[in-house]
């Protein structure tokens, strides 16, 4: 999802608290008040916007990608930004994502019809339920990367001189039956699809070939079918089998074989691995609160002890992986001494008080802030658990120190007030925001800068930006400006301490954005309607390459697109 969905569903959320609160039946109250997020907690200093560095007031949802109008001329000063010299430029997709829909091969080999998503989006019974919100695009639509690899991989080298990519590999394309038998290597290797490991190997051979550095991401949403039932749990979640992140034990086991196995099948290939995309976006949307902005699969409402379980496990799940491949993975592919780096990637986003002088609010900006910026992050890099989201966490050893480095997908920005008292503190005393007055979809691009410097600052890692993009519209020139004061605003991070190594922008091309399918559209390359699925650069590409060739933001660049 690109947008801050925490903030959108969380606020959701407790306005159907608000609203069941004022119901006479007990069991619809119930269903809201009974849930309850896990949250993770640590001795350091909690930031919001209003601690970070500088003054924000001022900024509005009018920061724009375009010239400034001339009656607000912003007057920023050029600054030289240079970036370091092995700075990662590049691009990202989601296997899912793009591979489906390709022009001359079949369906069946090009689809990865043993995916939840899939099974998700072709069920007539999901189709059929409003509460899903699918665009009803068929996988046919898709741009077809699985077969256009080679010519999109052209792209990234010769028209946007990118030096890197963030793709997924898809579980359920590698393993589309059951592994549960397998316990070794060479058994998971009988189990596995052949043809699918020659396709991943062919991409990352012709990646290596063009000096294009990989980062792969195991899990990008994704579950084989034989891990989850998504329509069988939509339908009836309490009886449903396979049950995905609600089966601890199974899912955890398959899952780290899976990191194991593929982290010594590509380990002589890639060294930069990513164990989850955005866990959060898994569980709220898939077990609290499906809403037109995003739903995922089983795709049901107001679970609260499942969403518990489902968090927990996503925890746990890095943890787990993080083990596999740093124990599988004996091959330096890049030859730079270490075999190795696993992280996580995370949508992170500024929280802002509506009234920077209320104190009120700053703390319901606080608030708000540490449970979407640190509940998860705390867990995975520090190993502070904290199963009542009220800042007294639990140690646990077995989390902590897994993390080579942080992966931030960065959007948007939320303003809130405060509200009194929690909202929902069956959820978390921290709740104490109005749901009714929050703004989540800001633009702002001063606030990869500071989310950035809060991850810095807290965990000590290196960071790359392995998402940021804005869905187009028209032409796509929207995106020169975003593109400009983003990178601007990293520079500027990179200037202050932080150590930021990459930048990957969503999306290279255009993608089936989950259940909005092919509705929105984010990619440097727009995929033609045509039967070919023809690429064309939009005007952030030569912008994108001007900014790479330079190693810098170029002055010229600054000026026009002013980032203050």
């Amino acid at each position: 999802m690109k947008h801050p969905l925490f903030l959108s569903l969380l606020a959701a959320l407790l306005l159907a608290g608000l609203v069941a609160a004022c119901d006479d039946d007990p069991k619809t109250s119930k269903n809201v008040g009974d849930t309850s997020v896990l949250d993770t907690s640590t001795d350091a200093e909690e930031t919001s916007v209003a601690d970070t560095e500088g003054d924000t007031e001022g900024d509005t949802a009018e920061d724009s990608t375009d010239l400034p109008d001339t009656a607000e001329v912003v007057v920023v000063t050029p600054e030289d930004l240079p970036f370091p010299e092995s700075f990662l430029f590049g691009a990202a997709v989601a296997g899912f994502q793009v591979d489906m829909g390709c022009p001359t091969l079949p369906a069946a080999e090009c689809e990865d019809r043993n995916s939840d998503w899939y099974e998700y989006i072709v069920s007539d019974t999901i189709l059929q339920d409003p509460l899903a919100h699918l665009s009803g695009d068929p996988p046919s639509s898709g741009p077809g990367h699985w077969e256009l690899y080679e010519s999109d991989l052209d792209g990234l080298q010769n028209e946007v001189h990118g030096g890197a990519f963030r793709m997924s590999l898809e579980w359920s394309r590698i393993f589309p039956t059951a592994t549960d038998s397998a316990a070794t290597f060479a058994e998971l290797d009988a189990l596995a699809d052949q043809a699918a490991l020659d396709h991943y190997h062919a991409i990352f051979t012709s990646l290596r070939s063009r000096g294009i550095e990989p980062l792969v991401t195991l899990n990008h949403y994704t579950l084989p079918t034989w891990i989850h039932d998504a329509v069988g749990c939509h339908v009836d979640l309490a009886n449903c089998s396979p049950r995905g992140w609600l089966d601890t034990d199974r899912t955890l086991t398959e899952i780290a074989k899976y990191a194991g196995f593929v982290a010594q099948e590509f380990g002589g290939e890639v060294d930069l691995w990513a164990t989850l995309n955005e866990p959060f976006a898994v569980m709220l949307p898939g077990y609290l609160l499906p809403t037109a902005d995003r739903t995922n699969p089983p795709c049901v409402a107001s679970r609260a002890i499942e969403a518990k379980i489902v968090l927990a496990n996503l925890i746990t799940a890095h943890a787990r992986m993080y083990d596999a491949v740093k124990a599988a993975d004996l091959e330096d592919a890049d030859a730079d001494g270490v075999n190795s780096q696993v992280g996580v990637v995370y949508a992170m986003a500024p929280v802002a008080p509506m009234d920077p002088s209320d104190p009120t609010d700053v703390q319901a900006a606080d608030n708000v802030f540490y449970l979407w910026n640190t509940l998860y992050l705390d867990a995975v890099v520090l190993g502070e658990f904290d199963a009542d989201a009220d800042r007294n966490p639990v140690h646990r050893e077995d989390l902590a120190n897994r993390m080579d480095y942080l992966g931030i997908n960065y959007y948007l920005r939320a303003t809130v007030e405060d509200f009194g008292a929690p909202f929902l503190p069956e959820l978390s005393p921290l709740t104490d925001f109005n749901p009714l007055t929050v703004n989540f979809a800001e633009l702002y691009p001063r606030g990869i800068y500071e989310v950035v410097m809060h991850a810095s600052e807290r965990y000590h890692v290196p960071i790359l930006i392995t998402e940021n993009g804005l869905a187009l519209e028209g032409d796509g020139s929207g995106a020169v400006g975003f593109l400009v004061q983003h990178l601007t605003w990293v520079a500027r991070a990179i200037r202050d301490g932080a150590d930021v190594r990459g930048y990957f922008y969503w999306s290279l091309m255009d993608n089936y954005e989950w259940n909005h399918g092919m509705g929105m559209r984010f990619g440097l390359f727009e995929v033609g309607a045509d039967a070919a699925k023809t690429r064309t650069a939009r005007p952030a590409v030569a912008t994108y390459r001007t900014i790479i060739d330079a190693g810098e933001v170029p002055q010229a660049l600054q000026e026009s697109y002013p980032a203050p």
